[in-house]
């Protein structure tokens, strides 16, 4: 039986637990510092007091708690076709979003709600850096039949198409020859391999923060350095010092992979992929479990990126990007469908376009591109070196040698970047290629852009250069020093279907 969310809706009674220790989150992390205080002056505080206060905080939380599940209620507005969510317990907040505003509903499980078995449904709209509207504690069907409730609002696209013959132009309605899926699943398998072959940044920033974080609390505790400085010849003999630089990289390296592949699985784990009416439903996660649905006319950006090794091993990474309320939010909005094949990237590009994105006419930027690249990453540091090589010392190579692997090193990455910099137009995509190792494919369609910025600079106009920058919601595409001749011609073409679309992606 249906619910009738147009009547006040309560969340689930055993979100009093959930809120509880949500709240209880909240004040441990305004009060930490006096916590750690009375820690460590325990020998010297009341202990009645100390056990009074602790109980009293508890019992004030628990008070919070149930008043705020008490005064959240969530309802549809029929009539005004909007979803409305009071809530508060001294200071009472009506939030009322407009169905045809909603870009995504996710619904989420953290390692806590997953004890207590309920689910978090989070509201999202485009133009905003932050979740409108979140029900921290909902049951699983329910939260199912809200969110299909919440995203079937789709008169704003029918009123015009309805009474022509061109639906199937609309993204309203798919083809369904081109849906050819119902459920994709990415292999654990899958998710090993882009764990060994991807991400290495991250983690590598994550096991320096690490090393950093635990040598500076080492410091603090002991007065000492982690890793003395001092007479480290004592620590290491010379004859096997070769040996011992392998042996810390080859264990860095293992540790890199291993942390990366645990990160990757923790993250992505039982990742499925479900075709529901036109859009698609990923659902994610081991300890933490997401659920969030694409809709095609939503996708700003779609980049399809893969290197040398995921290459041979037939996987690739897809990242969708929604629109988003500015820069800061734009990493976060990112969708990323790791390790499927080239048959499941064809399905899903298939779905979200309607067809295959194909790349088009090719505009490659000039060489002076690649010039200026090399003046900037090689030029200027190699100037740097020869005012200071006074001051510089190197230990166990000569300055020569460094420098000589530094130019090779950086030339051969500023040509792979130059080498793989294109941009492919057709009549219904825009495709950028960027990237050194790890080459990624944009692709948008014209008519989801918002602004176009031309830029040429006075030494560029005899060589006819210059550079070109896509704003969408999503996020920016941005080509430089291609023939300006032709940017001019397409900037023309697309303004022209930007003003004639009638595209609903907001």
């Amino acid at each position: 039986m249906s619910t009738d969310f147009s009547q006040p809706q309560r969340q689930s009674v055993i979100g009093v637990l959930v809120l509880f220790f949500y709240t209880l989150q909240q004040y441990a992390k305004a009060l930490w510092p006096v916590m750690v205080v009375w820690l460590f002056k325990f020998d010297e505080v009341n202990k009645l007091y100390f056990f009074l206060g602790i109980f009293a905080t508890f019992v004030i939380i628990g008070i919070v708690s149930f008043l705020q599940y008490l005064n959240f209620t969530f309802l549809l507005d029929n009539e005004n076709e909007e979803f409305v969510i009071s809530e508060g317990v001294f200071n009472k907040t009506i939030t009322t979003i407009q169905l045809n505003k909603i870009q995504q509903v996710n619904i989420n499980q953290s390692f806590l709600q997953k004890l207590v078995g309920v689910y978090e449904l989070a509201v999202d709209t485009a133009g905003s850096n932050k979740k409108e509207g979140a029900i921290k504690a909902i049951s699983h069907e329910l939260a199912l039949e809200l969110k299909s409730r919440l995203l079937e609002n789709e008169k704003r696209i029918k009123t015009s198409t309805l009474e022509s013959d061109t639906e199937d132009a609309d993204y309203g309605v798919v083809d369904e020859a081109t849906e050819s899926f119902d459920v994709i699943k990415i292999s654990f398998l899958s998710l090993l391999k882009i764990g060994i072959t991807s991400n290495y940044l991250k983690s590598i920033s994550l096991l320096l923060i690490f090393v950093i974080t635990v040598s500076d609390y080492f410091n603090k505790i002991t007065g000492k350095d982690l890793i003395p400085d001092e007479n480290f010849e004592d620590y290491v003999d010379q004859n096997i010092i070769i040996q011992t630089i392998i042996v810390i990289a080859l264990f860095l390296l293992a540790l890199v992979l291993m942390v990366n592949i645990v990160r990757v699985v923790f993250r992505y784990f039982d990742y499925k992929i479900t075709r529901q009416k036109g859009s698609l439903l990923l659902s994610f996660g081991l300890l933490n479990t997401k659920n969030t649905i694409i809709k095609p006319e939503k996708v700003q950006i779609t980049s399809v990126s893969r290197n040398y090794f995921q290459k041979k091993m037939n996987i690739l990474e897809l990242k969708i990007k929604q629109a988003t309320s500015g820069s800061a939010e734009e990493q976060k909005s990112v969708i990323e469908i790791p390790g499927c094949n080239e048959q499941e990237r064809d399905e899903i590009l298939k779905l979200l376009f309607r067809k295959l994105p194909e790349k088009g006419v090719v505009m490659e930027p000039n060489f002076r591109k690649l010039g200026f690249s090399v003046f900037l990453t090689i030029g200027l540091p190699l100037f740097l070196v020869f005012l200071f090589r006074s001051y510089i010392e190197l230990q166990g190579i000569s300055l020569g040698l460094g420098v000589f692997v530094y130019i090779v090193f950086v030339g051969l990455i500023q040509f792979f970047i130059f080498r793989n910099n294109r941009l492919y137009v057709n009549d219904d995509f825009i495709i950028k290629q960027s990237g050194a190792w790890d080459i990624k494919n944009e692709i948008i369609e014209p008519g989801k852009i918002q602004a176009i910025t031309t830029s040429q600079l006075f030494w560029h106009k005899t060589a006819d250069i210059g550079s070109i920058t896509l704003h969408t919601a999503g996020g920016n595409i941005a080509f430089q020093l291609g023939n300006y001749s032709k940017i001019k011609e397409y900037v023309n073409l697309w303004l022209y279907e930007i003003e004639t679309s009638d595209s609903n992606w907001m």
